[in-house]
């Protein structure tokens, strides 16, 4: 496994595992890889330091990289799941409503739905509490 930082074209920093340095650019090339705040898929590998680490003990067990990969993939589809069956969508009126909530002028109540790069920036500067949910992970099929 490798941990990439990662960047998309709206300066979105993230970080994502892959199973090889290979496997990133296949991804990438494919179009596997995108931004979990935004969706772009307009992604760069940025700079980071090299993971060292000490003497690994004997009895450790090794990590089973396609293992991670899919409890990874079922936590995202499973928290997608419960947004999707339990908030209210409210589609690209997000923002708004999401301010009102905060606000007090709209029912409190959970929401999801979508936002602009820039409507997400103001409602976190304004303190109004908001995070991107999971994509839809890819289907485990064509992934690698």
């Amino acid at each position: 496994m490798i941990r990439y930082a990662l960047k998309c074209e709206h300066d979105h920093p993230f970080e994502a595992w892959f199973g090889s340095s290979g496997d990133y650019d296949d991804q990438a090339a494919r179009g596997l890889v995108e931004c979990p705040f935004c969706g772009s898929r307009a992604v760069s590998k940025q700079i980071m330091a090299p993971a060292v680490t000490g003497t690994r003990s004997r009895d450790a067990a090794p990590v089973d990289a396609a293992r991670v990969q899919t409890l990874m993939m079922q936590a995202a589809r499973q928290v997608r799941s419960h947004v999707e069956a339990n908030f209210d969508y409210v589609g690209d009126t997000f923002a708004r409503e999401a301010r009102a909530i905060h606000e007090g002028t709209a029912e409190k109540r959970e929401i999801y739905g979508e936002a602009t790069p820039q409507e997400v920036r103001a409602l976190k500067a304004d303190g109004v509490p908001c995070a991107a949910l999971p994509p839809v992970p890819p289907d485990p099929a064509k992934v690698n």
